[in-house]
């Protein structure tokens, strides 16, 4: 399916008149209307009287109906305008100086929730942005804004393809950038809740990646529930990737988070194809599940349930279920990195939640030779490190837990780390696959 995005530009909006008091009109736009999800956007209100107190709000709906919102409180300058990219907010989801904030605070109306794109390629998420008079905590049915508008977040940019991919057992979707290619190829993993998570694979492949998300449970005729890693699945999946004609060889990226960050690092060991890897927050030694392939068995560490703590919020705190890896009983559970011949980038939220990321990535980087992998560590930054522009999602329900999951993250620090991390993820992928390509 191929998608066009419509025109950026700036945001035409819905204008209300002002009190009888005032002369102007107020206008407020985002530029661009229309933009990828991990791009930044301006958002600047116009015709206000000097010093004037409004709010800005931003929301929006997910597909399953859910809303999403974040409110800051402003003064306006001597000219009547609010940028939030220039003014510190007094208030309200945030204060301060945040450019983007309205974006990265967005929270759910109900809790638990977390802010997902399902259907990339289908429809964009649409932002609205309103300005009301004063201070608003609450918007009732009767508020009106003195203006408002709207903006597109896009997952995929014109031209991507979406092509589902059911051949053999492999099940998941190949995002194929717009031309005749052939692109560097990217396998994109997520972790515990299973399924197939699309969004990210959507965002590399407006970068120029061939990207293949790739379900490994939870999903169509895959197992409900993950009962082992079973290594010649993803070998078949790196398979298939490499064989589509618009993919280029012989080397190609995994990019995995939690679990997927656990299956990507055991791809860089035993597939030699793998040569450029994207651990974020997960371990370096096999948990719950232990990995097979063809007659190597690798036993997995329990994990320790008993250990699991309830916050006050009613979340499950997993950060102890985690037995000590450093354990001497736990050696022949270690994925055995010091086998990896390509590179690795590992991604570290410090205030990870949901286990030590960054005691098993040390674990990992002392086993492997100097130079064949970097660490990011972000103080401040929780388990589930995404594109930028996403807000931070610190506590969610997931299909396999009985109750809500923590984790962790402070919303600044953590946003910040998303924004770093894209250029640093981008830049590796494209340096490695690149120098890949080069060895044909």
């Amino acid at each position: 399916m191929t998608l066009r995005m419509r025109d950026a530009g700036r945001m035409s909006c819905v204008d209300a008149p002002l009190p009888p008091h005032r002369r102007t009109m107020v206008e407020v736009t985002v530029t661009p209307r229309s933009s990828l999800a991990d791009r930044p956007v301006r958002v600047h209100v116009r015709g206000l009287s000097p010093s004037q107190l409004v709010t800005l709000r931003a929301w929006l709906m997910d597909e399953q109906g859910e809303r999403f919102q974040a409110r800051a409180f402003f003064h306006a300058d001597g000219m009547g305008e609010v940028d939030p990219g220039y003014q510190p907010a007094l208030g309200g989801s945030y204060s301060g100086l945040c450019p983007m904030g309205l974006l990265w605070f967005l929270q759910p109306d109900t809790l638990f929730r977390r802010l997902l794109k399902r259907d990339v390629t289908g429809s964009p998420f649409l932002i609205h942005v309103e300005v009301f008079d004063g201070v608003h905590l609450v918007n009732g049915p009767q508020d009106q804004p003195l203006a408002s508008c709207e903006a597109e977040r896009w997952f995929v940019g014109p031209g991507v393809q979406r092509v589902p991919i059911r051949e053999g057992r492999v099940r998941g979707a190949l995002f194929l950038p717009p031309g005749p290619g052939p692109f560097p190829g990217v396998v994109d993993l997520f972790g515990g809740a299973g399924g197939l998570i699309e969004f990210r694979a959507g965002l590399l492949a407006s970068r120029g990646f061939a990207v293949l998300a790739l379900a490994f449970f939870a999903y169509d005729d895959l197992p409900h529930t993950l009962s082992q890693l079973d290594m010649d699945y993803f070998e078949e999946a790196t398979t298939v990737l490499l064989q589509h004609p618009k993919v280029r060889g012989p080397g190609l990226g995994v990019i995995g988070v939690s679990k997927g960050a656990e299956v990507a690092l055991a791809m860089a060991t035993f597939l030699p194809q793998v040569v450029a890897t994207v651990w974020i927050n997960g371990t370096a030694f096999l948990h719950g599940n232990p990995l097979v392939y063809k007659d190597l068995y690798i036993p997995a560490i329990p994990y320790g349930l008993e250990r699991v703590t309830i916050t006050e919020m009613g979340a499950l705190d997993n950060s102890a279920v985690f037995s000590d890896p450093q354990d001497p009983t736990h050696r022949s559970s270690a994925i055995p990195v010091e086998k990896i011949k390509g590179k690795v980038l590992f991604v570290v939220g410090e205030a990870d939640r949901s286990l030590n990321s960054k005691l098993f990535a040390r674990l990992a980087m002392a086993r492997m030779p100097p130079g064949q992998c970097h660490l990011l560590s972000y103080p401040g930054a929780g388990h589930l490190i995404e594109p930028p522009c996403s807000p931070l999602c610190s506590i969610s329900s997931i299909r396999s837990s009985p109750l809500p999951l923590l984790w962790g993250g402070e919303v600044k620090p953590h946003a910040k780390a998303q924004e770093h991390s894209w250029k640093e993820i981008i830049r590796f992928l494209e340096q490695h696959l690149r120098c890949a390509a080069g060895k044909l």
